[in-house]
């Protein structure tokens, strides 16, 4: 009965291993678990440069993006209607990434990641809003979903922001 479970167990472990396919490329490693892919951004790295990597890399066309870290320079960005123009102030202070969730698309013919992000701060504060851009410092998990259709943003210029175009995929 011992072998037995022994046996079961290991052919478990085995089958568990071979749905799962280790990846690496600039600034990024990963793993694909079934058509999820958990992503760790290197130290210092760029999230935006490093996840753009890792979804051009994997021929993601579009999806969903979620994670946590840490980062000790993040830009965000905040939309005005009224000029139709993004005001843009960066944070150099060590914050935790306490929710980054955005999704993946294609405006004009490249990939765009569209991402926004709550970052706690060593006063228990927080600041949110559009991510430009964000380095690691300390850890950089997020998971990717991706669908395997193009999903395509045209810009609207009446409202200054990009929006899905569903007739033009």
């Amino acid at each position: 009965m011992k072998r037995i479970v022994v046996l079961i167990t290991i052919i478990l472990l085995i089958t568990a291993n071979m749905n799962a396919q280790n990846l690496k490329g600039n600034n990024w490693i990963a793993r694909k678990v079934d058509s999820t892919y958990i992503v760790s951004v290197a130290d210092k790295s760029s999230v935006l440069d490093a996840l753009t990597d890792f979804v051009i890399a994997q021929k993601i066309p579009a999806g969903q993006i979620t994670g946590i870290g840490a980062t000790n320079e993040a830009t965000l960005r905040f939309f005005d209607p009224v000029t139709k123009k993004y005001m843009d102030k960066t944070f150099n202070e060590q914050m935790e990434i306490s929710n980054l969730s955005g999704n993946i698309s294609e405006v004009q013919g490249k990939p765009m990641l569209h991402l926004h992000v709550t970052l706690g701060r060593k006063d228990y504060t927080a600041l949110a809003g559009h991510l430009l851009d964000a380095k690691i410092r300390g850890a950089g998990e997020f998971f990717i979903y991706p669908i395997s259709s193009k999903v395509i943003k045209v810009k609207n210029e009446a409202v200054g922001l990009n929006f899905y175009d569903f007739e033009k995929e």
